[in-house]
């Protein structure tokens, strides 16, 4: 009898809770994942946070374990006051940047970097941000308070400066959500967007700012329909919007978003398994409900071999993470740039 650990498979999962239970442990013995993703449920104190970032680093067996979470600022924050210090959504440079563009650099750079810096601290190596998506007049309600704007170019120079930030802090991150979701009109957790802009339109815009993160070390894909392209398939299941759009340049790892939203069809396993076969490397799933995990583990086929370069790459660059940022200086900095358009009122409880 063999052994030999089982092999990691291409899959980011979430946990039930605070702790790991002893299912998810003899299930993630047997079926790793490369990677976990963590929400609120997770979280109740940094001193907790940090035993299971820890602790799942010694179920791994690896030191370099991508432990991602969703730290945009704003709405989407999985941690808040008053275990960490609220940060302004993406929007708030942008409206910054209106008035004074190096300020805003100044400010995403630090945003990004305090963040990172914050995460890092905790065992978290891996935040899925910073949006590049393009806010227009009809996007959804959901993502408008997470675009940095309606230019390619505010859009670029923001979301470039917040990334730089994050790897100052010491975590990596995810560009998202290619090709571009800011012309959802609905919600994607909800119900799959159809985005009917005409493919020219969407190329000077939308794809524009993505392949201007082509060195990115890793990129989620957008569940919506992009009709002129694929009228069949959202992009997460799509051959063609992932090897003619989105892998356009593009060599970093690319996941999932999450696999359990609405806006897909089908169950659990088949969505795993169709976004693999259509080019995503890792699949998503995060609402840490077992059941659904091991029906996933039992669908995936092998990691491919261009998965496993890319992630080997990214294992390779947490590896070698630290924090640089002087965290006090810059806070004050911070707070001097952005204290107009996001007062400490916004800490409250």
């Amino acid at each position: 009898m063999s052994n030999a650990s089982p092999d990691v498979l291409p899959v980011i999962f979430g946990l039930s809770g605070t702790t790991l239970t002893d299912d998810e442990r003899a299930f993630f013995a047997q079926s790793p994942p490369w990677g976990f993703i963590l929400f609120a449920r997770n979280i109740e104190s940094r001193k907790q946070l940090c035993a299971l970032t820890g602790d799942l680093r010694e179920l791994a067996g690896n030191p370099a374990l991508p432990i991602l979470i969703d730290q945009e600022g704003g709405s989407v924050a999985r941690l808040r006051p008053p275990l960490s210090e609220a940060t302004p959504p993406a929007e708030i440079y942008g409206q910054l940047a209106e008035r004074n563009m190096r300020h805003a650099t100044e400010a995403a750079f630090l945003g990004g970097g305090l963040i990172a810096a914050d995460l890092h601290s905790l065992g978290i190596t891996v935040n899925c941000a910073p949006c590049l998506d393009f806010r227009t007049n009809d996007t959804a309600d959901m993502m408008t308070s997470r675009c940095f704007g309606d230019d390619v170019e505010t859009i670029a120079t923001l979301a470039e400066a917040f990334i730089d930030g994050m790897l100052t802090g010491g975590v990596l991150p995810v560009i998202k959500h290619l090709p571009g979701l800011g012309r959802a009109c609905v919600d994607s957790h909800v119900e799959l967007p159809r985005v009917e802009t005409p493919r020219a339109e969407l190329e000077v815009a939308d794809f524009e700012i993505c392949r201007r993160f082509n060195h990115a070390p890793m990129g989620m894909t957008a569940h919506a329909l992009y009709t002129d392209i694929d009228a069949t398939h959202p992009a997460t299941l799509s051959p063609h919007v992932i090897n003619n759009v989105i892998r356009v340049g593009f060599d970093g790892l690319l996941m999932t978003d999450d696999l359990s939203m609405d806006a897909l069809s089908g169950t659990l396993d088949t969505r795993a398994a169709a976004a693999l076969e259509a080019g995503c490397d890792i699949a998503l799933h995060c609402n840490g409900d077992l059941a659904e995990m091991t029906a996933i583990a039992s669908a995936l086929p092998p990691m491919t071999p261009d998965a496993k370069r890319r992630t080997a790459r990214v294992d390779a660059r947490i590896g070698t993470l630290i924090c640089t940022i002087d965290r006090p200086a810059a806070h004050r900095k911070w707070t001097q740039r952005v204290g107009k358009f996001f007062p400490k009122r916004e800490n409250a409880l």
